[in-house]
């Protein structure tokens, strides 16, 4: 299979990406797979390092207010549709898929040019706008959440699939716990809430764990918190200035990434983060209660609808951005951790959402359409 994938941006639009090559790959390894991206995003790093091919071009989303700027920057993306056009017709594909995010614009269109067959994938619970135009002219439509396929509402080619992750639930055995919870050099005995604000960290979300910690509000609770490698030595500085020494913290482990994941995702008690709809898929998946802090957004506030939606089914509590502070979120987490019943609770209703083998779904998707055409 000859495929061209556009993600770009955030690990929530290029890991999905990366995922779907990934199964592609497992099915026919002489695929061959290109990605679409641009010179800004994560996908500069994460695409090489899963060893695909990058083609950069320019390409950038629409603001609200009109400007110079943005006249400018829709030229140079209208422009690379016809950068995409060409590659298109010396690669023929047989699929372009897309994962959202303004990079598809140039890509579908030019792939629509050249009827190529196209699929998309929609992580979030409300769809983007990339998505939303491009949605009647696609193949199929993979959709992270219901909530999505509803707001697709008269069209017949959205599917229902999950969003794909690398992280799973994993039963821990006594082994395997007690040798996480010593190299991570914290109390076994006090509920574990795990702290991160996504790959670059979050500075409101640290900020208010700086003001617990100075306060030694966390008596009763752990925290394993990843404060995001250009954030560490702002926070090492800030915890010096009250005599704190970062490495030598009680009932808190602090570290600038967390590389294992998928383990202290499945050892915690209470997860506390921003609300992408990766890190919602994973939540679901391992069955946590969580607190979401959305990450604002001048336009549309994807991660404020993907965090509703597990707040109402009784799954997490939402702090907005704007209202987060260490008092308050201390009084959230002290009084959830303090029912672990109840957390426990919250983390089966997370799981009502979670979708498993959801790559294996959208590979035989993509196949069967592929194989209806060849026809």
């Amino acid at each position: 299979m000859r495929v061209i994938i556009s993600a770009a941006g955030t690990g929530g639009h290029i890991n999905p990406g990366i995922a779907i090559a990934n199964k592609i790959k497992e099915h026919e390894p002489d695929s061959e797979i290109v990605f679409f991206g641009t010179d800004r995003g994560l996908e500069n790093d994460l695409v090489p390092r899963a060893g695909y091919e990058l083609k950069k071009i320019e390409a950038y989303g629409i603001q609200p207010k009109p400007s110079f700027s943005n006249i400018k920057n829709l030229i140079k993306t209208m422009h690379s549709r016809k950068v995409v056009k060409k590659f298109i017709d010396e690669f023929k594909p047989d699929v372009v898929i897309g994962t959202g995010g303004y990079i598809c614009g140039p890509v579908f269109a030019a792939a629509n040019a050249r009827h190529v067959p196209s699929f998309l994938h929609e992580s979030n619970a409300f769809p983007g706008r990339a998505v939303k135009v491009f949605a009647r002219k696609a193949e199929k439509v993979f959709v992270g959440f219901k909530e999505a396929k509803d707001c697709l509402s008269g069209l017949n080619n959205v599917v229902v699939t999950g969003t794909p992750t690398k992280i799973k639930k994993i039963n821990l055995s006594e082994n395997q716990r007690n040798s996480i919870i010593e190299e991570l050099n914290i109390n076994n005995d006090l509920p574990m809430v795990l702290i991160f604000g996504g790959s670059q960290g979050a500075q409101k979300i640290n900020e208010a764990v700086v003001d617990i910690i100075k306060n030694s509000k966390n008596e009763k609770y752990q925290i394993v918190w990843a404060t995001g490698p250009k954030q560490f030595d702002i926070i090492k500085k800030s915890l010096s200035s009250y005599g704190i020494d970062i490495e030598n913290v009680k009932n808190a482990k602090i570290m600038p990434y967390i590389y294992n994941m998928e383990d202290l995702i499945n050892l915690c008690d209470l997860v506390v983060c921003r609300s992408g709809a990766m890190t919602i898929t994973e939540i679901a998946i391992v069955e946590k209660p969580a607190i979401f802090i959305p990450l604002p957004s001048v336009g549309a506030n994807r991660q404020e609808d993907n965090a509703r939606v597990l707040e109402k089914m009784g799954a997490a509590k939402v702090i907005l951005n704007s209202d987060i502070n260490g008092e308050i979120l201390d009084n959230y987490i002290s009084e959830m951790v303090s029912d672990k019943n109840n957390l426990i609770a919250m983390g089966k209703k997370a799981s009502s959402i979670a979708m498993y083998d959801v790559e294996e779904k959208i590979y035989n998707e993509i196949k069967s359409v592929i194989n209806t055409k060849r026809k």
